[in-house]
């Protein structure tokens, strides 16, 4: 069923239910079954809605690109325990989501969060990963051994697991206020007019509450598709050794692009992000 929420004219806003819950995706062509399609996964603290500078590149190649929020985000329904926003969970609602299309193979393209998971997928579903291109985020065993200056780094990572403390700092005026944590993000009230929708804050550190012990502990296989690594030299969350290590947990050719610029690499460098993405994905698609 088509949602009537407003998004860019590239975008047309789709829903489906898994696990009890209506969950959201951007489709830039729904009725096309011919086009290679790559599915583009946000991180946090955004939406499906960041990927639309980086999808017009795509879409000109000859690319259907396919968006989901993730559960508790964007326009997806908040779900209410921290176990449903396991990587696991989420993942299975992007196959169940590629299931109900019909659609097979995909080539994955992950910021934040979204690398993580699109690590998780290629690893743990090969055959639906043809490609994949992890921006910001290296693979979990890459970042868990990426030494004291990623921990440092990462620390607001262990405060998001402070339930109801972090909520409260978040909000209130200070060093812990979010728009100080996203201060170098291109759009912060955007973020903050998401995150005050009732229950979105919550449902947005839940992924961390769910999956920080996993990723700094569980071992995550190796995935079997080709990489393509993409860090900025001014990311002020992510060091470059847990991209650059990543080479040692891909199975298949691993290749690494630094750019210049903050963290958010879909948002502030998208034309640039997507041309990287055409190449690698080989050539155009049209």
């Amino acid at each position: 069923m088509t949602t009537t929420a407003a998004v860019p004219s590239l975008w047309s806003r789709h829903d489906y239910s898994r696990r009890g819950l209506a969950l959201s995706y951007l489709d830039t062509a729904p009725e096309a079954s011919d086009k290679p399609v790559v599915l583009l996964l946000h991180g946090f603290p955004d939406s499906a809605e960041m990927w639309s500078g980086v999808a017009r590149g795509l879409v000109a190649a000859g690319y259907r690109c396919i968006a989901p929020d993730t559960v508790g985000c964007g326009e997806s329904a908040i779900a209410p325990r921290v176990g449903d926003y396991r990587m696991s969970a989420i993942t299975g609602d992007f196959i169940a989501l590629l299931d109900r299309l019909g659609i097979g193979e995909v080539a994955v393209i992950g910021h934040d969060w979204g690398a993580l998971l699109a690590w998780y997928l290629a690893a743990h579903h090969p055959q639906r990963v043809r490609r994949m291109v992890a921006v910001s985020v290296g693979h979990p065993m890459a970042y868990a051994h990426a030494g004291l200056s990623q921990k440092l780094r990462g620390w607001y990572t262990v405060f998001f697991q402070l339930r109801g403390v972090a909520e409260y700092l978040l909000q209130r005026e200070g060093p812990t206020h979010l728009t100080r944590l996203v201060v170098t993000h291109p759009n912060p009230v955007e973020v903050m007019q998401r995150m005050h929708q009732p229950g979105r804050l919550t449902a947005a550190l839940r992924i961390y509450r769910a999956n920080l012990l996993d990723v700094l502990f569980k071992r995550c296989p190796p995935v079997k598709c080709p990489v393509l690594g993409v860090w900025s030299t001014g990311d002020d969350y992510l060091t470059e050794r847990q991209m650059r290590d990543s080479v040692k947990f891909v199975e298949a050719a691993f290749h690494m692009e630094i750019v210049e610029g903050g963290h958010w690499i879909p948002l502030e460098q998208a034309e640039v992000l997507a041309r990287q993405a055409v190449a690698f994905f080989g050539e155009s698609a049209a």
